[in-house]
């Protein structure tokens, strides 16, 4: 039997919402449907779900290039109420871009031994990017669903997705 994960980056009200801080735009919006569906098959299917969720301190660094946004505690750094967890699913809180700098999902992975980890959230350039990137550092086979992932740059989002396929051997669909 194939174990998955599903690893939701960032579908945060800051970034999805018309409102939020760092509005992603339309096609950020549009990507939650595709991800319902994902989750409700991996859900279904027993997966591990993981949601990285940027959480930042009021004076992170990351402000000098960003606007404010995803302050740990506001509602911009909520998880839309669409794609709403669980209560058995990891939720991560993150400060940089990778889902892997200073959370547990590399161990949360090790002690699940997911044969693919699927990916899908915002911004594909950023830390939907770095995280694909610690996965294929960590030898996981890993799909990123072009359904499933935005950015407000839309030519950072197309270098992303090659990249990814190319650098890090993800399988982008």
């Amino acid at each position: 039997m194939t174990r998955g994960a599903l690893i939701i980056v960032d579908m945060l009200n800051d970034f999805i919402d018309e409102k939020g801080a760092l509005y992603c735009g339309p096609g950020a919006r549009a990507i939650v449907p595709f991800i319902q569906e994902r989750l409700a098959a991996h859900r279904k299917a027993g997966s591990l779900v993981v949601f990285l969720q940027d959480a930042h301190a009021e004076d992170d660094l990351e402000f000098e290039k960003f606007p404010k946004h995803c302050v740990a505690g506001t509602w911009g750094s909520q998880i839309i109420d669409a794609l709403a967890p669980e209560q058995d699913e990891k939720v991560l809180p993150k400060t940089r871009y990778s889902g892997f700098y200073g959370t547990p999902l590399e161990k949360i992975l090790t002690d699940h031994q997911p044969d693919e980890v699927e990916v899908v959230g915002v911004c594909t350039s950023i830390c939907v990017m770095d995280t694909v990137g610690g996965l294929a550092n960590r030898d996981y086979r890993t799909v990123v669903h072009r359904a499933g992932v935005a950015d407000f740059d839309a030519d950072a989002h197309q270098h992303a997705l090659l990249r990814m396929e190319r650098l890090y051997g993800a399988i982008v669909q």
